[in-house]
């Protein structure tokens, strides 16, 4: 199949994931796509395809020349909840046609939505291109290559993506997600990151006798999110600058939750925010009385960097890859987290490269197609050069 025609197929599914449900897929459309998804790696002719109850999807290309490492290449099947991803409808157009295209982009075409949803080009394009890759591998066995390893995740968008990865089971010498943006990106450092949800509790009754009986959470949730640093926030910050970000907010007289994001590069500095939030909840309590806020925080993933500089031949490879394929490598750090993030921790090296998407989380997300393909075609070169 043709790989956008594939990608189009792709984003038929909605698979928006969901922090609330405690399920793994947290979403029942992620396992629908996961069904279709392993059942058209068979077709293709993918071996050692399998499909567990958490959704999680691996196969193998077996090699066919050579004793090369075992390599990997790894997607997530979700979408971020931070835009719709149901009933999408996607269409091509050429990228001078919407003025939020980058104009370097002029003259190609962009795969765009009707921006009532976002695409899902983050990462339903990193799938696109790793089973258009393994199709064409199989339909060329001309190609000389070791074993391949495939893997696809649910969950990733709400940072669960390798809460079930058993990597023993993937068995891969090292790996790649395919969940970057821009063409040409090429991340080994990303993120440390937390979530933390903040609960308040307040005390409601009737607004004209509420005189010293009244406790307003949500004045008292206000209260305590201004309390952080106004610029240390996402929108304040680029390169390796850190934030905590409020993602959201609801709440009544009686109960208010705030849910943040925090990230940085550096660990002390990560270590350091967590406190500075626990810091801010004990002196709010202080003031309105022990038990009013209560805080939940729970470590994502850290920063991959460690992990890889150990074994920085694979970024040299992904490099050397990107080269052949005319692309120039562009070498940065994540302002964000991949499954490869906490999959190198775990002993499987895992950097990332891009997908070609831009604008990811948003209705005005789009992907060029110029890139995709390339991507592709720098997955093809991978596994020559491993």
């Amino acid at each position: 199949m043709d790989i956008v025609a594939r990608f189009l197929k792709y984003v038929s599914f909605c698979t928006t994931s969901d922090e609330n449900t405690g399920m793994t897929p947290s979403t029942p459309g992620q396992m629908e796509f996961a069904r279709y998804l392993a059942q058209e790696l068979k077709e293709i002719g993918l071996t050692e395809v399998s499909l567990d109850e958490n959704g999680y999807i691996m196969a193998s290309l077996p090699a066919n020349g050579g004793n090369a490492p075992v390599i990997g290449f790894i997607a997530h099947m979700d979408t971020s909840p931070d835009a719709s991803g149901k009933h999408v409808k996607a269409s091509i157009v050429k990228a001078e046609e919407r003025d939020y295209i980058d104009p370097r982009y002029t003259g190609q075409d962009v795969i765009v939505t009707d921006t009532t949803t976002l695409l899902g080009a983050d990462d339903k394009a990193g799938i696109a291109e790793i089973v258009t890759a393994m199709e064409y591998l199989i339909q060329h066995p001309e190609i000389k290559h070791g074993k391949i390893r495939i893997g696809f995740t649910p969950d990733e968008e709400i940072g669960c993506g390798a809460d079930h990865f058993d990597v023993q089971k993937f068995s891969a010498d090292f790996a790649y997600t395919m969940d970057g943006g821009t063409i040409g990106e090429l991340e080994f450092e990303n993120f440390n990151a937390a979530a933390c949800k903040i609960h308040v509790h307040g005390v409601n009754v009737h607004p004209g006798t509420a005189y010293h009986k009244m406790v307003n959470s949500m004045r008292i949730a206000y209260q305590l999110a201004v309390m952080l640093p106004r610029w240390e926030t996402p929108e304040h910050t680029q390169g390796y600058e850190g934030f905590y970000h409020l993602v959201g907010m609801n709440g009544t007289v009686e109960e208010t939750t705030l849910s943040y994001i925090i990230r940085d590069h550096d660990r002390v500095r990560f270590e350091s925010r967590k406190r500075e939030i626990e810091h801010l909840v004990r002196k709010v309590n202080r003031e309105f009385g022990e038990g009013t806020v209560e805080i939940e925080m729970r470590d994502q993933y850290y920063n991959m960097r460690e992990k890889i500089e150990p074994v920085m031949h694979i970024i040299d490879l992904a490099k050397s890859a990107m080269e052949s394929a005319g692309i120039t490598p562009v070498i940065k750090p994540i302002r964000g987290g991949t499954d490869g993030a906490r999959l190198s921790f775990e002993g499987l090296p895992c950097p990332n490269i891009f997908a070609g998407g831009e604008n990811f989380h948003s209705r005005y997300e789009y992907l060029p197609i110029p890139s995709m393909k390339k991507a592709m075609e720098v997955i093809l070169q991978i596994v020559q050069k491993v």
